[in-house]
């Protein structure tokens, strides 16, 4: 009964913000070519938003899925090119880039072969995995972008359910980067993931963290992460390579 009357628990105040991180390397912010920015109108909100918390730099990161999203590179550029004039027109002053996130799929290994990745950096490559399971092909694929010069890294890893703590070691141990959505730590994508991003923190498996920006509620979620304490300690507690991108 006097659990009814009990005080709600007090919002951590926010007390820094994404200044020390510098890129952010993970977003779905260009107009109108996937699941992310819908417009020119949308895409500018994003930019803002981020800014407004401290990114200094943004690599705009497309989704490239033969079932969904068929984008190349001609595609994504010509997007980048539209917010890049706009930014120009808003007065806004951030660098914008792009790249692509792959999705392991049964095309992902000829785009390998065919030397048909988009890339950030010195050669990093980002990619995820089905949702549902993980692709059978992991580790030769793996072997061959690291033979090739590729740095890969795997994007949101605590958003596979199927992946316990040992698989994510054996993958890291291959070379494998991971790149962390900051808003898992708000519990946005639910108890399970929140809990296997602390894990991956706490094991120090993270090497990159990013928004994975979509929509004006990840916007929002975005910031409310800089009340996690398991957020300030990867930002200020872990050798991120997000700066390498800068």
């Amino acid at each position: 009964m006097f659990g009814l009357f009990k005080k709600k628990e007090k919002k951590r105040e926010i007390t820094f913000d994404y200044s020390s991180l510098v890129v952010d390397m993970h977003s779905h912010v260009l107009p109108g070519i996937d699941d992310g920015a819908q417009n020119l109108e949308e895409s500018i909100f994003l930019v803002k938003q981020m800014m407004a918390l401290g990114i200094k730099k943004i690599i705009a990161t497309p989704h490239i899925m033969i079932d969904y999203y068929r984008n190349t590179a001609e595609s994504i550029n010509g997007a980048l090119e539209i917010l890049k004039a706009e930014l120009v027109k808003e007065k806004l002053a951030i660098e914008v880039e792009a790249a692509a996130e792959h999705y392991f799929d049964e095309t992902f290994e000829a785009r390998v072969d065919d030397g048909k990745l988009m890339v950030m950096g010195d050669n990093y490559v980002l990619f995820e995995f089905s949702f549902i399971n993980k692709p059978l092909n992991t580790i030769p694929v793996i072997q061959k972008l690291r033979d090739l010069g590729y740095k890969p890294i795997l994007a949101h890893p605590e958003r596979y359910p199927y992946m316990d703590l040992e698989q994510f070691k054996t993958l890291h141990d291959w070379g494998v980067d991971f790149q962390l959505n900051t808003i898992s730590l708000t519990g946005y994508y639910g108890r399970e993931a929140k809990k296997i991003a602390e894990d991956l923190i706490d094991n120090q498996l993270i090497n990159f963290i990013s928004s994975d920006m979509h929509h004006p509620r990840h916007a929002e979620a975005f910031k409310n992460a800089l009340r996690m304490p398991y957020l300030e300690k990867v930002l200020f507690d872990y050798p991120l390579k997000n700066v390498l991108l800068k």
